[in-house]
């Protein structure tokens, strides 16, 4: 479904792929988004012309049928209007009657795309709030240039994360039933958290900082787990790469969202493993209230020193595995042998892996897989990796 927004553009982008992937389509859209993309180019990408007006002769059923055909419905671009209307219930188009007739035995998911001080609004966050407690998916907005050029939150995901954050949810319940499960031994009854992709820390109301982790050397990590039985539970930045299969997802944003979210996690349940793999700021922004005027030839921004995560887990979670993961930027041995040290001793990581950023911006994905009085194991990729992680996983977990 397509609301009334300058990101309905992004949306012919996924229904491109997802046609190209097989799928079988309906669009419905509001009268408003047939002003940013008409008719003829829905029709176009999905070989059907959408669905726009209930009233329309023969269509007055449509949210009841549309409902029941659908093995999955996104709302994407999803406004501001329509998140607060179907979040208190007001059922007056189709679209909003649509969501109302919604069972909840299957995914209903809302792709948000709005101006940041729309988005940031109480009333807008109160919504997104209430439609999570009503287990609705929010696939949450990123941060980059908006519309009105401005930078910061509201930017609708880009149709590549989209499209995979449907075809997992369509394909995980096939997948786990029709797995060869002699493809590797099964571990059933092992839970493991995972944190991936980095932090973005506020500048001011519209702007941050972040760094380059994209998370999907943790989403392969994590789906080589899941297709074993783990149960995984995956912390993810809101661009990182997401898993193919589904499993529990939360997803973060600051420093301060993962640190909570962590002690929510490790508070509320026990994890056998801990994989912390999250590209975590050392330092925060004193934030700037308002925006900043871009008018300014210099400014100056003040940093806070972040705690170290990690140091925290084992303080939490004091019974289970941690492993710490490492980025250098050296190839001194010696140098690169004291930080993996201090992750043993003061981070008290059972297990360290190591990789370094020259290999990254040469497109290598080289480990130093460390576990103490024991040699280090080189490794050669990311598939290497998960295989080791998961080896080791099964062999602390038989003993």
């Amino acid at each position: 479904m397509m609301t009334g927004s300058i990101a309905c553009y992004k949306a012919c982008g996924i229904l491109s792929k997802l046609k190209q992937n097989g799928h079988q389509i309906k669009v419905v859209m509001s009268p408003s988004s047939l002003q940013f993309i008409g008719r003829a180019t829905i029709e176009g990408l999905i070989g059907e012309a959408p669905v726009t007006d209930m009233y329309a002769s023969g269509q007055n059923m449509d949210h009841i049928h549309l409902n029941r055909w659908a093995d999955l419905v996104i709302v994407a671009p999803a406004t501001a209007n329509y998140i607060n209307k179907i979040a208190y219930g007001l059922g007056d188009d189709l679209l909003t009657t649509l969501f109302l007739s919604h069972d909840f035995k299957k995914p209903f998911l809302i792709a948000p795309a709005m101006n940041t001080m729309m988005y940031l609004h109480p009333t807008t966050q109160a919504s997104l709030q209430k439609l999570k407690e009503m287990k609705i998916e929010i696939l949450e907005t990123a941060s980059g240039v908006l519309a009105c050029g401005e930078v910061g939150y509201g930017r609708l995901l880009e149709p590549e994360l989209i499209v995979q954050e449907i075809e997992t949810r369509l394909l995980d319940h096939e997948t786990t039933r029709t797995f060869n499960s002699e493809k590797m031994p099964t571990a059933k009854n092992i839970k493991v958290l995972i944190t991936s992709g980095g932090t973005t820390e506020p500048i001011d109301d519209v702007r941050v900082i972040t760094n380059s982790s994209t998370g999907q050397s943790a989403a392969k990590i994590a789906d080589t787990l899941m297709e074993s039985g783990i149960e995984v539970t995956y912390l993810h930045a809101e661009n990182a790469k997401r898993p193919s299969h589904i499993g529990k997802r939360k997803s973060f944003k600051s420093f301060l969202d993962l640190q909570a979210t962590l002690n929510e996690e490790l508070r509320a349940d026990h994890y056998d493993w801990i994989i912390h793999m999250a590209a975590v700021s050392d330092y925060s922004v004193i934030p700037t209230d308002g925006k900043i005027s871009s008018t300014k030839e210099e400014i100056t921004l003040k940093l806070k020193r972040n705690p170290k995560l990690i140091d925290q887990i084992k303080t939490l979670s004091p019974k289970s595995h941690l492993v710490g993961f490492k980025l250098t930027s050296t190839i001194d041995q010696k140098t690169i042998d004291e930080k993996v040290k201090s992750l043993f001793k003061t981070s008290h990581c059972d297990f360290v892996v190591q990789n370094d950023w020259n290999d990254i911006k040469n497109h290598r994905h080289q480990y130093v897989f460390y576990a103490q009085n024991e040699a280090p194991l080189a490794l050669t990729s990311t598939d290497e990796l998960s295989s080791a992680l998961f080896q080791r996983i099964i062999l602390k977990e038989s003993l």
